[in-house]
């Protein structure tokens, strides 16, 4: 059991993913910061904020509630990142190498949501 949830791994890759969205999303145009630019960076940040948020929470049904926040936010990254390359502000190299990080969290976060859920 993790004493923290800095321990956990799906926590890590998912700060890991918050950081590359932040500096892939630092090179867009000036008139993207109120939009592409925000947008990739606060989804990205709060996959790793609900977990940590899930962490603290008492019951499993809390928990499991706000693990299912912090997957619909990878989900809503990995939009943000399909739309961008689709825009071609983005590589497919850099979209992919992010798209699979995120669906490794989500697949993680799916095994944390069906094990708090099994009851």
């Amino acid at each position: 059991m993790f004493k923290d949830f800095t321990e956990m791994p799906v926590w890590q890759k998912a700060m890991e993913i918050a950081v590359e969205c932040f500096f892939l999303s630092e090179r867009l145009p000036r008139k993207e910061d109120y939009g592409l630019t925000s947008q990739l960076r606060r989804s990205a940040e709060s996959i790793s904020a609900n977990i940590a948020e899930a962490f603290g929470r008492r019951s499993n049904k809390d928990k499991s509630r706000v693990y299912d926040i912090s997957r619909s936010e990878a989900f809503e990254t990995k939009n943000h990142l399909i739309y961008g390359n689709k825009v071609q502000y983005f590589t497919d190299e850099e979209c992919q190498k992010l798209i699979q990080e995120l669906d490794v969290v989500i697949y993680e976060l799916n095994k944390i949501i069906n094990y708090l859920n099994r009851d």
